[in-house]
């Protein structure tokens, strides 16, 4: 397929989403709460905003050093008797999954980005095992069969009546599309779950290289299940999460929750090796009531190259809180339509470099228009739009161009946007 094939492909997947009366209603109704939900966390806690200039120094330092902390993470968690590895790539990766989990077993998964990049679930699922997410969001798309189309909120693009239907035809009765209904229908077919399922797998928010404790973020509580449930959790965590210190570790949590629309959230949980008891005559002891097995696994994946550019390397600066999404013009109108596995404007340097390739981040690199509201809401100041246009430059000299993009300037000259559109695209304020 040329690059102009693509692109048209691409445009019309756009297109296609700004039409759909669904992915409209959904996306006006959670723009609207996400950003009354920020301004009042941030109202109340104004301390957050002056943090961001240490977030971002905690960011910068970590990402120079990505490998010496990984290194130092990982003694860090022999230390308290987990176990750790480091890999390069996804085949690493993917192999080293092979030889934890084997065939026939059952993985319940709690929200993981990562595993997006890497396609775990479908690798697992193709060696024979059960893979069961376990957070609303991404439970919904499993059962839908659809991509997550926001990295902290993935079934954003999907409103209530949808998952009333999905529900209704798993439970076998005509469920109301109201939403307490819904969600307490979906904890009821979780519950058992946590407790049969062999494997618990998450990602991690951050890790603290001095102690070897895994952050986890969230507010449904599917996460402490499935990392405490079943007798083996394996953590598959990207280079750019870890941090040096438990306290960089919790000032960059502070940031990431908060600008990702919450107060507090209703867990922060901190695992530091798997479980163990004293009580009996002191004698240590792995596996009381949570896993008796902790396996992290730290995966490279370019990470370490894109570390090395000046410009770039703010991409890794990234936790995936979504504020800058909620905020982008084109994303409020297309959703995860905008993006490959990552999303936006700075999920446009993960697909060129980390997640997709080139071929995959040229369109996208043409559907920001570097008006630069991702960088103001940003906790860290990512400069996306700085990046874009780096890589915009990067691909005319590759000679990756566009056909489009001639006509895409005279209908700007002409009409006003770059589509040819006579009217205005509704963008939410």
């Amino acid at each position: 397929m040329s690059y102009d094939q693509a692109y048209e492909a691409y445009r019309e997947s756009l297109f296609k989403a700004c039409e759909d009366p669904k992915i409209r209603l959904a996306l006006k109704r959670a723009i609207a709460s996400f950003r009354e939900n920020v301004n009042l966390a941030l109202a109340r806690f104004p301390q957050t905003v002056t943090k961001r200039k240490d977030g971002r120094a905690i960011k910068e330092y970590s990402v120079a050093r990505m490998e010496e902390l990984v290194k130092q993470a990982k003694d860090s968690i022999i230390d308290v008797k987990g176990n750790c590895d480091i890999v390069q790539t996804p085949e690493q990766l993917l192999k080293r999954l092979d030889e934890l989990i084997g065939t026939g077993k059952w993985i319940v998964k709690s929200k993981s980005i990562t595993s997006e990049e890497f396609e775990i679930n479908e690798h697992l699922e193709g060696k024979g095992n059960k893979v069961t997410e376990t957070d609303l969001g991404e439970f919904i798309l499993q059962n839908i069969h659809e991509k997550p189309m926001h990295i902290l909120s993935p079934s954003i693009h999907v409103p209530r009546e949808r998952v009333a239907e999905m529900l209704s035809e798993i439970v076998g009765r005509k469920l109301e599309p109201d939403i307490g209904l819904l969600v307490e229908t979906a904890r009821q077919l979780l519950r058992d779950a946590y407790f049969k399922a062999d494997i618990g797998m998450s990602g991690a928010n951050v890790v603290a290289a001095d102690t070897g404790t895994v952050f986890l973020i969230e507010n449904e509580g599917n996460a402490r299940f499935v990392t405490n449930a079943p007798r083996t959790h394996i953590a598959v965590v990207g280079f750019e999460k870890v941090v040096p210190t438990l306290m960089d570790g919790m000032v960059v949590s502070e940031l990431t929750w908060r600008y990702a629309s919450y107060k507090a959230p209703s867990y922060v949980s901190l695992i530091t090796g798997a479980s163990k008891t004293g009580d009996i005559e002191k004698v240590q002891t792995f596996g009381a009531h949570g896993p008796k097995n902790l396996h992290v696994i730290f995966v490279n994946n370019k990470r370490t190259e894109l570390a090395k550019d000046p410009v770039y390397r703010e991409a890794l600066y990234c936790m995936k809180c979504g504020s800058c999404l909620y905020e982008c013009p084109i994303y409020g109108v297309t959703a995860g339509r905008f993006g490959h596995k990552y999303f936006g404007g700075v999920g446009t340097i993960w697909t060129a470099f980390i997640a997709g390739g080139m071929e995959k981040a040229l369109p996208m690199a043409y559907s920001c228009t570097l008006c630069g509201r991702c960088k103001d809401h940003c906790p860290f100041e990512i400069d996306a739009p700085a990046m874009i246009q780096k890589l915009r430059n990067e691909l005319v000299d590759e000679k990756m161009t566009l056909t489009a993009l001639d006509e895409a300037c005279k209908n700007i000259e002409k009409i006003g946007n770059p589509y040819g559109l006579e009217a205005p695209i509704e963008i939410p304020e």
